[in-house]
Order: C-alpha cells, then structure tokens, then sequence
C-alpha cells in the first residue's frame, strides 16, 4: 500500500513538470493591429473627395421672384362737401361707367338760392333791357346803363358759384370700375373724410415685383414677362411699363411695374403672382453644383483642388436652377471644384480625387 501511494505522488509530479516547461516554450501573443479593419489609411492620411471640372455652358438664364397684381385704378370714394345723404345708387359688387350717380346729398337750401338767383337775373335783365332803350335816345347816361349791366353780370356769376356747390353734392364714377362694398346707407350725414365705397378698374391690372440690384441693367421697359398664379397651370404675360426712381435701401432691390396684357377671371387684384424674369442667354455661363458652395457671413466660398490640396476660393454667383449655381467671378475655365467631404476640410488639407464630373 505504501509503495502505491509513493507512485501516485512520483506520477503527478512528472506531469506538472511537462506541463511547465510546454507552457514556457510557446511563443508569447502579438500586439493588436492598430488602425481600421481591413488595413484602413492612418489617421492624418489625404481625404478621398470627389470633383467637377468646371466648363463653359449654355445658361438659359432667368430668375423668379415674387410679385403682386393690383388694379390699374383704385380709389376710395368720398364726398367733396359734408351733408345728408338722400339718394344712394350703389350696388355692391356691379360695374359702372365714368360719371355714374353714385350719392346724391341733400342739396334743397342751394336749390332754393339758386331759384332766387334766377328771378333776380330776370329782374335785372329786364331792367338792363329799357335802359338800353333810354340809351338810344339819351334818356339815360352810359354810367346809369353801365351800372345796371354789372348788375346782370354780377347775378350771373353769383349762379355760377352757387350751380358748382350742387354740382358738389353729387358723387359720381371717377372711372369705369367695379364698385366695392358700401360703408354707408341712406340717411347719413358725411363728410370728405367719410368712406362711402371704393372702386376698381379690374378690366385692366398691373404686375409690381422686385429684381436684385445687380439685374437692374436687365429692366428694360417694353419687354415682357411671364407670371403664374395659384389655382391654374396658365401662364400671362406682362409689358413693363416703369421702374422706381432708384434701389430701395432696405433689400437693395429694384421695383418694377407691368402692365397684364390679358385679364381673365383666374387673375384679380391682390393675387401673388411667381414672376419668371428673363434675363437672356449666356454661352459662356460657368456652373458648379450647389453642393459645392460654402456660404458665409460677408461671401461665399468654395473648395478647388490643386496639386493634392485643398484650396479655398471666394466666388461671386449668379442665377442658380435646381441643382447648379452660376460663378460669375472667382474661379476658371478648368478648375477642379471639390463636391464632397467638404464639412472636413480646411485650408491645406491633402485630398486624393476619387472620382471627377465634366
């Protein structure tokens, strides 16, 4: 029993001696790789972007800006003098021709003045007629006779004055229009501040919109533009007819005004309308995509590529469609324009141009 137990011990000893010495012969394990998986670039390395080589190109250019269509007359109606209103021949809504009766005021106190005028001037006419007659075979002197004629006249002017006042108290059409709503009835007692209507000449309308500063050579008057408005496919056409007088300061912009050649019933005063402004075209437009643009506080940049790096250049654009921006200063016939990877470039960077657009 004894010489057992003492080979146990032998054996487990044997077998932690192998199992040591295999254990410090085995080679010990490498590093990690560092960088990406699969053998990526290391961190530093040039930026892989993708490119267009600018050249000419035919630009069909026109830009689109907002307009408005107003009528061309508008007014507010008011009477010249204050009184009560007794006739009214205003239908809300219908169209009326220039000198339409539109109100009449109370006029009864200068009807009766006026009627006392006319029997004074038929007095004095009668009495001017015998002293003529007295002239003739001097029964009377030429300052007599002088006398009752500056009556005659005098009479007359009176009327005169007096037949301008009723002419007042009338409201007519000022043009032919369309009447708007009524602000008064009937009955009331007015004055020139008082709104009684308005009117509008929708048979004809006017375009009015604004076109850049730097368009403004392009503002031609006699040319035409196209418009569209919302709720029909149609297109209109509009002459121009007259610019303001100067760039209006607070958007350096120039306002235009057009005439609408035809009128139909989709289009009426205060309607927007999307105003397509051409501008001609250029054969030797330089175009990049959009996404190329970087846009800052003051100017607008982009990134050219030259000899494998990175090199910022301000730009100056033009008309712009949906995916491309004119240059109108900044760049050359030739020049590789970067189009990705731009959020992770800075000035001096190495690219490597995978791929390039003509």
């Amino acid at each position: 029993m004894r010489s057992i137990f003492w080979g146990q011990i032998a054996c487990f000893f044997i077998c932690l001696y192998f199992t040591a010495c295999k254990s410090s012969s085995e080679p010990k394990d490498k590093p990690a790789t560092v960088g990406k998986k699969g053998g990526g670039k290391p961190a530093g390395g040039p930026l892989a972007v993708e490119a267009y080589i600018i050249k000419t190109s035919v630009l069909n250019q026109n830009i689109q800006v907002p307009g408005s269509l107003l009528a061309f007359d508008e007014t507010e109606i008011h009477p010249e003098v204050a009184g009560k209103i007794v006739q009214m021949n205003i239908r809300e809504g219908a169209m009326v021709s220039r000198g339409t009766v539109l109100v009449k005021l109370n006029d009864a106190d200068l009807q009766a003045q006026l009627h006392q005028l006319n029997v004074q001037l038929l007095v004095a006419q009668k009495t001017l007629d015998r002293q003529n007659q007295l002239l003739k075979i001097g029964g009377i002197s030429q300052q007599d006779y002088d006398v009752s004629l500056l009556q005659v006249s005098s009479v007359r002017a009176s009327m005169q004055v007096l037949q301008v006042s009723i002419a007042r108290m009338v409201v007519r059409a000022p043009f032919n229009g369309k009447i708007g709503f009524k602000n008064v009835s009937i009955g009331a007692y007015v004055s020139p501040a008082t709104v009684i209507t308005t009117i509008k000449d929708v048979n004809r309308l006017k375009l009015t919109f604004s076109v850049p500063e730097k368009y403004n050579s392009k503002v031609v008057n006699g040319n035409s533009v196209i418009f569209s408005v919302e709720g029909t496919p149609k297109k209109y056409a509009a002459k121009i007819i007259a610019t303001e007088s100067g760039i209006t300061e607070n958007n350096r912009s120039l306002k235009v005004m057009a005439v609408v050649e035809t009128v139909d019933k989709y289009i009426s005063p205060g309607s927007f309308a999307n105003v397509i402004f051409d501008l001609g075209e250029d054969n030797q437009a330089l175009m990049v995509p959009t996404q190329s643009i970087i846009p800052g506080a003051r100017d607008k940049q982009i990134i050219v590529a030259r000899q494998g790096v990175a090199t910022f250049q301000k730009v100056t654009t033009g008309v712009r469609d949906s995916v491309n921006v004119q240059l109108t200063s900044g760049v050359a016939v030739g020049d590789t324009v970067i189009t990705t990877g731009i959020l992770q470039l800075k000035t001096g960077s190495k690219i490597i141009v995978k791929s390039i657009k003509k």
